[in-house]
């Protein structure tokens, strides 16, 4: 059973949004470890994946996103790099924090589209190994890098993607949201245009559905169906980790 946020319909400026998100446990974990948010009112959609399946990752996850939620609609409509980065720092030094009294890990990946008020542009912010695409004039596109050595390896030639090396590596983060080092978050400025379609997910989805099923379900123009098809794609490739997708169409 997936867990629903959405549709919600948002103006911003000349345009208008359409997000739906949901996220499903998958088969092999007890509990959910990932973290949706589709705001209400901001055009402000964010995704987290807890590392672990513990209470560090529980935490990690959960505080990591009120975080900067909070943060945002503190400071909305003010929206620029500055204060994203500020945004970020807080919510390094609320999930180290958090996990505080912790043995286990306590960290989690993040990944954010925020649209500025006029529409005119938005900021995806990135931590660790969730991901945004976008998909325009059918060419659909991976826009983050994941933090992970994984990443490093097979860019750099290290070893082949489909190595043992490299799914070792896919689970060693360089950086997430409660790294004792705070690292910053990449922040991207982006531009939305009418019709295009925008998706977050954590790693079940995108290690679990091939791009040519995953431009095929983001073309579906009612994001509600498209996200609903996206997380029963994951449980039919096995359903190997907890699931999370937030797809956004703008017309």
């Amino acid at each position: 059973m997936h867990s629903f946020d959405g549709p919600r319909l948002l103006p911003v400026g000349h345009l208008h949004l359409r997000l739906a998100g949901a996220s499903t446990v998958g088969r092999r974990y007890p509990a959910n470890f990932d973290v949706l948010h589709v705001d209400p009112e901001l055009p402000l959609a964010v995704v987290a994946d807890g590392m672990g399946a513990g209470e560090g990752s529980r935490r990690a996850g959960n505080t990591a996103v009120s975080t900067l939620v909070a943060d945002v609609r503190a400071t909305w409509p003010d929206v620029d790099a500055r204060r994203l980065r500020t945004a970020v720092a807080q919510v390094q030094s609320a999930v180290r924090a958090a996990g505080a009294d912790l043995a286990d890990l306590t960290g989690c990946t993040l990944t954010a589209l925020l649209v500025e008020p006029d529409g005119g542009q938005g900021w995806l912010v990135q931590l660790g190994d969730s991901r945004a695409y976008r998909l325009r004039d059918g060419l659909l596109e991976l826009l983050t890098v994941d933090h992970t050595a994984a990443w490093l390896g097979v860019v750099h030639g290290w070893y082949a993607a489909d190595s043992p090396a490299a799914a070792r590596a896919r689970y060693q983060l360089t950086r997430y949201a409660g790294h004792p080092r705070e690292p910053e978050a990449d922040l991207l400025a982006v531009t939305l245009r009418p019709g295009d379609t925008w998706l977050l997910c954590t790693d079940g989805v995108s290690d679990q559905v091939d791009y040519h099923r995953l431009r095929e379900i983001l073309a579906d123009p009612d994001p509600g169906q498209a996200v609903s098809a996206l997380l029963d794609t994951t449980l039919t490739a096995g359903g190997a980790d907890n699931a999370t997708a937030v797809i956004v169409h703008v017309s």
